[in-house]
């Protein structure tokens, strides 16, 4: 994975009404932590950092107050609920060559067997444990000939080189579900097996 260099300024002021002036510049509020550290508390462009949070789990390069650089992969993002712009992000500190937990996307490939339905992707995630300039972008799993009714656990999903599975490895990772209109045939069917015969009225 390529890494994002991005400047930092250590931030001296706080509150709401600090974050505000600081959005107002165009900047993010951000919070750098780990390693038993004292957070730092800084702000990057806003541009910017919304480019490289495209990429799930970047790495970023931080230069801060033109001095120190540290590296830091996105731990927490919080996002205006209406207009979608950055209001404040968590960055984790890392190091070369340490492991980390992280969420990978899950991204399906391949066809189902002829008239097996649809894919229901129960988790669109995976926890995984990685080296840090080396985590993955995704985590593929093959549906290639799947069936109506089949699954695949977390535990048969092939992880990229240099990850393992950090959650749990029974879980359901995505099911095949059978054709709504098949079901809804068999629903039919199970319904008038059930159903209660009509009265009698005896008109003598």
């Amino acid at each position: 994975m390529s890494e994002v260099k991005l400047s930092a300024e250590t931030r001296t002021e706080f509150g709401k009404g600090a974050a505000r002036r600081i959005r107002r510049a165009n900047q993010v509020p951000v919070v750098l932590y780990g390693h038993g550290t004292e957070p730092k508390h800084l702000s990057l462009p806003g541009h910017e950092l919304l480019l490289a949070l495209r990429t799930p789990n970047v790495l970023i390069s931080l230069s801060i107050d033109g001095k120190a650089t540290e590296l830091a992969i996105p731990k927490s993002v919080q996002r205006d609920p209406l207009r979608g712009f950055l209001e404040h992000v968590d960055l984790l500190l890392v190091k070369r060559g340490e492991k980390v937990s992280v969420e990978i996307p899950v991204v399906t490939e391949g066809e189902l067997a002829p008239g097996a339905g649809l894919v229901e992707l129960v988790q669109a995630s995976l926890t995984v444990e990685a080296e840090a300039t080396h985590i993955p972008e995704s985590v593929v799993v093959s549906i290639e000939g799947l069936e109506a009714g089949a699954s695949v656990l977390a535990k048969d999903v092939e992880l990229p080189k240099g990850s393992s599975l950090a959650g749990d490895a029974e879980a359901v990772v995505l099911s095949v579900v059978a054709p709504q209109a098949e079901e809804s045939a068999e629903e039919e069917a199970g319904e008038e097996a059930a159903a209660p015969e009509g009265d009698v009225v005896d008109e003598g």
